[in-house]
């Protein structure tokens, strides 16, 4: 409980910070005088560029800021896409998302979407699990609740315990590689509300089976295992032959009018050479090519 209302407080913060009030020309001016770059989203998103952040200030020769540490379900990609959307000269602002966005949204919200990898999604389940692979039929066979006990895989007589973060419901992509829609899953299942508390119940629950992005930071603690699908891992080479199943592509948006400087910033995270480092780091698939 303390993680996630930390977790919130955080993020409610970042969301304080990019909505504009009765303060808001004093925190433009604040920004102004920083020389300040800021950037806010979605924390799979996040990790990659507070990663490079060091490069990326080289290349602009500005100091940059970034919000979306933690992980809160609802939060993250629409506090990315009001970053996009109230960046001017003077606010200097963008966002990144953890989900494709439709071109419906794109065109509402007037944004531009700039790709920057393709991140496997980890099926989960706990580390004294006896299975080690499923095949991708299997998983999603489990997650819409025709299999109900890990003896119909071969596994040990345990009711399966579904855990869920169907986070931007109504966007294209991610979970949704694994099943299309929300009424598709199970209706017997646990919801949670952050990336944190995935990890957790899939440890509480010896049977549990869950999932989570490739760029999410595993502790010592954490009872949990990645399973292979259909015998292959969750590597950026087998997301590009197509041999795993499940992804959805990170990305930076910003507004029809992106400053120079914040534009620099996004090209050098999608081509420079620090970030292939960490695409490596992650398994992730870069989308763009190597400046």
């Amino acid at each position: 409980m303390k993680l996630v209302q930390r977790a919130a407080s955080i993020s409610l913060v970042a969301l304080f910070i990019l909505a504009p009030g009765p303060g808001a020309a004093a925190n433009n001016h604040a920004l102004d005088n920083d020389n300040v770059l800021m950037g806010a989203g979605a924390h799979f998103a996040w990790i990659l560029f507070d990663a490079i952040k060091a490069d990326l200030e080289a290349k602009t020769g500005r100091k940059t800021i970034l919000f979306g540490q933690n992980s809160m379900l609802g939060v993250g990609c629409n506090a990315g896409i009001k970053a996009a959307k109230q960046g001017t000269k003077s606010r200097e602002t963008f966002g990144f998302v953890c989900c494709p966005l439709s071109d419906e949204e794109i065109e509402k919200e007037q944004l531009i979407v700039y790709p920057l990898a393709k991140e496997p999604i980890l099926i989960l389940t706990h580390k004294d699990n006896p299975l080690d692979n499923l095949s991708a039929d299997d998983v999603r066979a489990i997650f819409r609740g025709d299999k109900l006990n890990w003896n119909e895989l071969g596994g040990a007589d345990k009711p399966i315990v579904v855990v869920t973060r169907l986070h931007c419901k109504k966007r294209p992509g991610h979970w949704k590689t694994i099943l299309p829609d929300a009424k598709a899953f199970r209706q017997e299942r646990l919801n949670v509300k952050s990336a944190a508390a995935m990890v957790q119940r899939v440890s509480d629950f010896t049977s549990a089976i869950g999932h989570t992005g490739a760029t999410w930071k595993f502790k010592a603690g954490d009872n949990v295992k990645i399973l292979t699908v259909d015998g292959y891992k969750p590597t950026a080479e087998n997301l590009r032959s197509g041999k795993y199943p499940f992804y959805r592509q990170l990305s930076a948006i910003t507004n029809h009018n992106p400053t120079p400087d914040v534009v620099k910033l996004i090209k050098q995270a999608q081509t420079g050479a620090a970030f292939r480092k960490v695409a490596q780091q992650y398994e992730l698939l870069p989308l763009n090519p190597l400046q």
